[in-house]
């Protein structure tokens, strides 16, 4: 499929210069010597880019670029300005321009960023049509995510939330275990029964139980009457079962009864009680460490673990790390009564170079303080906690520095054998990290000598 892009400058010669460039990277050209006839180019043809000078005699690239907008609002607009203009390549930033060059410009840095911009494009419309394959179908509320991680997540979401089967979910502190449990009860065919939880870290052994299986009256000093339990609440709904590791051996057994049998017995109490829930359980932890250690029941384990849904980090899904802050950002504002546009690329550029040890959580808490400490209408640097800006590139060597004068081979070879350093030699990892398959990693290794 052919890449087509509009190369915007009054000067026919820079013009004649990105074009040689661009072409022999396989794309496919245009020209246009100012704003307006850039603005006409865009109405009549579909672009996959616009590369755009800022100052030009008739209409500059701002103007033009908001013209196109309102044209074509997907095409990204990358704008090419001179160093003492990045102010205005700034504020173009803030209208809407995907990015910026500064001139002379430099031919590596330009095939990297239009080999990013055009891979963020492509993203954003798999994602769009996954969006709308899934959304007639399905309503993944507040979870958010491009990556190839994420819509892998939300394919199997579309698999397992219309069954009736037991899931467990593992993922990091942080990742959104919760809001994905909800996902699934909200789309199964239980979404209009109720949707109990429970933190099985946050209470004992005796409370945990009482909270679970509920009590007769009597079956304990100040038990003045019975008390429905979380199971009964959730039947005919379903239980989420929060931190399962942390719960202990006695209650452990009587979860496995109930998923067995679909009965138990109430704290101090004789008679059974029959039960219909739909169980989803959520981890931190390994469990099959936990079993190994005698912590866990391993006939529990498997009970639970029917379908397993693995959440990924943050720190392996950075390409979502955009969307999440400006969602953040947009949520905060309103709930603080501020304006605020969005981010400054450097501010921006500390975000993706963190290493989210707090998953999005830990994102979330940084966004909504930087919305409280800005003045301005733009979050920059200077609004996050100084431990994001002090550790933030040193705990996420995600993406090498690149030195220029060198051909884009040698960058792309540097660039995948740094990540695949930084991802342990995990192939599939280093592969989702980069953007690409595991298979065309696989050809590239190769070509390398790496087998």
């Amino acid at each position: 499929m052919t890449t087509r892009i509009l190369v915007v400058d009054d000067d026919a010669s820079h013009r004649t210069m990105l074009k040689a460039v661009l072409s022999t990277e396989g794309y496919q050209v245009h020209e246009a010597d100012d704003g307006d006839a850039a603005c006409l180019a865009v109405e009549k043809t579909i672009f996959d880019l616009v590369l755009m000078d800022l100052r030009m005699k008739r209409m500059h690239g701002d103007a033009a670029q908001k013209k196109m907008r309102e044209i074509s609002p997907g095409t990204p607009v990358v704008i090419m300005t001179a160093y003492g203009s990045v102010r205005s390549a700034v504020e173009a930033l803030k209208a809407g321009a995907h990015d910026y060059l500064t001139k002379p410009i430099d031919v590596d840095e330009l095939k990297i960023l239009v080999l990013k911009t055009l891979n963020h494009r492509r993203l954003e419309e798999e994602n769009i049509n996954l969006k709308e394959r899934l959304d007639a179908r399905f309503d993944f509320g507040d979870i958010i995510g491009r990556s190839p991680s994420m819509r892998e997540l939300f394919e199997t979401l579309s698999l397992v939330a219309p069954s009736d089967a037991t899931i467990l979910i593992q993922g990091e502190s942080g990742t959104g275990k919760e809001l994905v449990a909800n996902a699934i009860h909200h789309n199964s065919p239980r979404k209009d029964r109720p949707f109990i939880k429970v933190n099985c870290a946050a209470l004992p052994e005796t409370l945990l139980e009482n909270e679970l299986f509920g009590h007769e009256k009597g079956a304990f000093t100040g038990a003045t009457g019975p008390k429905k339990g979380r199971f009964r609440l959730a039947d005919l709904g379903t239980l989420f079962l929060d931190e399962i590791a942390a719960m202990a051996p006695a209650t452990q057994a009587k979860i496995l009864r109930v998923l067995q049998e679909g009965e138990f017995e109430p704290v101090g109490g004789s008679r059974t009680v029959n039960v219909d829930t739909r169980i989803i359980s959520a981890t931190n932890r390994n469990l099959e460490d936990e079993i190994a250690a005698g912590r866990f029941r391993e006939d529990l384990y498997y009970r639970l673990n029917v379908v397993m849904v693995k959440v990924p980090p943050l720190r392996n899904r950075s390409t979502d790390i955009p969307l999440l802050a400006d969602f953040f950002l947009e949520r905060y504002a309103e709930k603080n009564h501020r304006r605020l546009k969005g981010f400054l690329p450097r501010a921006m550029d500390l975000l993706l170079r963190h290493a989210w040890p707090g998953n999005v959580r830990e994102l979330e808490n940084v966004v909504e303080r930087a919305v409280i400490m800005a003045r301005g209408d733009m979050v920059g640097p200077e609004h996050f906690p100084d431990t994001l800006q002090d550790r933030g590139a040193a705990e996420r060597p995600r993406e090498p520095v690149l030195a220029s004068g060198r051909s884009l081979k040698e960058v792309e070879k540097e660039m995948i054998l740094k990540t695949l350093e930084d991802m342990g030699g995990n192939r599939t990892r280093t592969a989702e990290t980069l953007g690409i398959s595991r298979r065309t990693l696989q050809l590239k290794l190769k070509a390398y000598g790496i087998n």
